[in-house]
């Protein structure tokens, strides 16, 4: 396989999620040195937001394990991490109504929220044996294992697929919510939390875009394996 085809395939890729990861980066730091005009912090107004939904069976916890932010829906935990927990910042509010958006589409039994809840078992499979798959194939030069390889890929693929209109959707919930609700004012404090909330997405865009990259170059590496 040319290098140009792994440049396009990879590298390129590579370089978006970088330039994701820094917007992300950039983001969080511009905006988490804002204070909200509300002057509420990310768990004060989670709050707000669940119990304003009708929302009264998920806790607020003050998260430090190793993911950030995040909704578990299985849990029906809402966990933020102790700068968007005690933050008053633009961002954090941003961050912490993103989250009530994923337990607001728990609440409305959101399609998409739903599928990705149901193969998250196979996912989590899929992610541990694939590393070990990869290599074996390519080691031992086993079409067999390349082509487990790809399946992991493809399924791992149409998780990243599914996840795209949920997070995009509550985005959507969330900056709906705040203003509603009057935590952010019309103006700079919209384009701030659109812009933390924008280039968060766009981190799951990258993903996607990496895991099609290395499903594509699997393939046509096995192709040309069995040449």
């Amino acid at each position: 396989m040319s290098l140009k085809i792994y440049l396009l395939l990879i590298g390129v890729p590579l370089a978006f999620g970088c330039c994701a990861q820094f917007l992300v980066f950039s983001a969080l730091k511009t905006f988490g040195a804002i204070p909200a005009s509300s002057m509420l912090s990310g768990s004060e107004v989670a709050k707000a937001l669940l119990t304003g939904a009708g929302i009264r069976d998920v806790t607020i916890e003050e998260w430090n394990g190793t993911m950030g932010d995040h909704y578990d829906p299985s849990g029906k935990k809402l966990c933020l991490t102790s700068t968007m927990y005690h933050g008053r910042s633009i961002a954090a509010l941003g961050v912490a109504a993103h989250e009530c958006g994923h337990a607001l589409q728990h609440q409305k039994n959101y399609v998409p929220l739903n599928l990705r809840m149901r193969i998250v078992p196979a996912t989590q499979f899929a992610s541990q044996i694939l590393p070990f798959v990869i290599i074996g194939g390519f080691f031992f030069h086993m079409s067999g294992l390349i082509t487990l390889g790809i399946a992991c890929y493809a399924l791992l693929m149409a998780f990243q697929l599914v996840t795209l209109p949920v997070e995009f959707d509550a985005s959507h919930r969330a900056k709906a919510l705040l203003l509603q609700m009057g935590f952010i004012q019309p103006g700079s404090e919209v384009a701030g939390v659109t812009a933390v909330l924008n280039a968060a997405a766009l981190t799951y865009v990258a993903s996607f875009i990496s895991g099609l990259g290395n499903l594509l170059y699997l393939a046509m590496s096995r192709r040309g394996n069995n040449r």
